[in-house]
């Protein structure tokens, strides 16, 4: 329900003698008094007493009229805030007043959606402002990396196609050595005001579409637009130690601003490759050496492969059992940031031969026969 003028001049509550914070049955029963009292009916020369009680119920005895009505009434008392036809304080006031319908509150949504206006409805002298910088939308692109340069980090290129900034006139649209110029039709202000009495409602320039400017001279390339559809090349910044999946923000390498808008985001989702030797756990590497049954039961000293150095060399202590893992501090994912180095998990097994010489069948042979323990003692039952 749209207000009436007499919202902002009457104040119902005191037609009806209650208190602004009176529940609906209280004001149900101060009406249902009133009404019998006026009556003209019942009571002659109350008619117009009668017609002002009625249409005090009619408004704040309906709790959805009320709560608008409290609405437009929040803005100050009566003779304060809303002055009258010839007033000049009041929001509705004359030569020095001006109405937002924002300062409404809810009320003004009301509005904005009755008259169109929205946010940029304004008064007849207030200030009118069109759409406004526009960002541009966000990019998302794949990027493959080798599992070497996904741990120790790497600068590479992104290839984009899409709209970009056009290469010629930088996104302004206009011919080089040019510019644009502001909008003739709405003064720069990118909206044109409708006046409707009470209310100056706000639109979209028609000329300049909202932007403000308008471009007399367009680029030969982009023919006014600012963008173009081109292949182009980001350059991506990969830390160190990312993940295979990981999203890595590039900022303002998305689409381009309108209206003078700032541009989208890239976001590079990353895919890493498997590599033949080593495995990732978080900041760790993971390697797995096979050993001779020799070196694990009597204890010896191996060399390992990192991935970003030469060899290193590992003690085996005396009786290691296959599957066991042994850390090289500092050989994993280098330190990035605040982030230390991660390490080199090495994983041992043992390797059994599939082929025997008679020289080792002999000493295998010697071995078991000398072995007084079995492996599976704890597995017997009773």
């Amino acid at each position: 329900m749209a207000p009436q003028r007499e919202w902002f001049e009457k104040d119902y509550y005191k037609v009806l003698g209650v208190s602004e914070n009176a529940t609906q049955k209280e004001i149900s029963r101060a009406y249902r008094k009133l009404a019998r009292d006026t009556h003209p009916d019942r009571n002659a020369g109350q008619e117009e007493r009668f017609k002002e009680v009625s249409a005090a119920y009619e408004v704040i005895g309906d709790e959805g009229k009320r709560k608008e009505y409290d609405e437009v009434r929040r803005l100050g008392p009566v003779g304060a805030g809303f002055g009258g036809r010839g007033g000049s304080g009041g929001p509705f006031g004359g030569a020095g007043g001006s109405f937002r319908v924002e300062d409404l509150g809810d009320l003004g949504d009301l509005f904005g959606g009755l008259f169109g206006g929205g946010q940029g409805s304004r008064t007849r002298r207030g200030p009118s402002r069109g759409p406004g910088p526009q960002r541009g939308g966000d990019v998302e692109a794949e990027l493959h990396l080798a599992f070497v340069d996904a741990v120790n980090g790497v600068t590479t290129t992104v290839n984009l196609a899409g709209e970009a900034s056009c290469a010629t006139c930088g996104g302004s649209g206009a011919r080089p050595g040019t510019s644009p110029v502001a909008c003739p039709k709405c003064g720069g202000r990118g909206v044109l005001d409708d006046n409707q009495g009470l209310f100056s409602l706000s639109t979209p320039c028609d000329r300049c579409a909202g932007r403000g400017v308008v471009v007399e001279d367009p680029c030969p390339t982009c023919h006014g637009s600012g963008v173009q559809r081109r292949q182009r090349e980001v350059k991506v910044r990969i830390p160190s130690g990312v993940e295979d999946g990981q999203r890595i923000r590039v900022k303002g390498r998305g689409r381009p601003g309108r209206n003078g808008g700032p541009p989208g985001d890239l976001f590079v989702v990353v895919r890493v490759a498997p590599h033949p030797l080593y495995g990732r756990r978080g900041r760790d590497l993971t390697l797995t050496v096979p050993v001779t049954y020799p070196e694990a039961a009597l204890g010896a000293d191996i060399t390992v492969p990192t991935l970003n150095g030469g060899p290193v060399t590992l003690r085996l202590p005396e009786g290691t059992r296959s599957g066991r893992t042994l850390r090289i501090k500092g050989n994993g994912v280098p330190s990035s940031g605040t982030s230390r180095p991660g390490d080199l998990l090495v994983t041992v097994e043992v390797a059994v031969p599939t082929k025997l010489s008679d020289a080792e069948r002999k000493a295998v042979e010697e071995l078991a026969a000398a072995s007084s323990e079995s492996p599976r003692a704890h597995l017997e039952v009773g």
